[in-house]
């Protein structure tokens, strides 16, 4: 999905990461496309590389989908992995965008998985309704020599 991400709808994306980091007690929330870029990220994010993060969480993604299909599954949309002082909850967002979710001891996953289940069904909501505002990319026809020409002279 190649989509122009509009400055209205990435307030609102940045709005339900905030949201979900106060409600969920995360440390850190990311959302991200399959292409590994960040979209928004809130929370405790002045020591964490961003950018290496949102690789390795698409590249997550990338290996369960390909694990998915050895096994005759159409995907695994959620995935949690614990670890000594943080955990990641992973959700595939209407198989567009990716939330990630760092969090401690001072939450629970149920807590997590409660309030991200709240949140994914938020962003659905931004990105179908950005999908309808999207111009219609397959209406692009041939370019022509001439039209080439015709940006080019003066």
């Amino acid at each position: 999905m190649n989509l122009v991400m509009y400055e209205d709808e990435l307030h609102q994306v940045q709005h339900v990461v905030d949201k979900l980091v106060r409600d969920a007690n995360a440390r850190v929330v990311c959302i991200v496309d399959k292409n590994g870029q960040l979209i928004a990220a809130s929370g405790d994010t002045d020591n964490l590389d961003t950018t290496s993060l949102a690789s390795l969480i698409a590249g997550t993604i990338a290996a369960m989908g390909g694990m998915a299909k050895l096994l005759k599954e159409n995907d695994f949309p959620t995935q949690f992995h614990e670890g000594v002082k943080a955990n990641i909850h992973i959700q595939l967002v209407g198989n567009r965008v990716i939330l990630a979710v760092i969090f401690d001891a001072r939450a629970t996953l149920g807590l997590v998985r409660l309030r991200v289940k709240k949140a994914s069904d938020e962003l659905n909501g931004i990105f179908e309704a950005l999908l309808r505002r999207a111009p219609d990319l397959g209406a692009i026809t041939e370019i022509t020599d001439d039209d080439i020409d015709s940006l080019f002279n003066d």
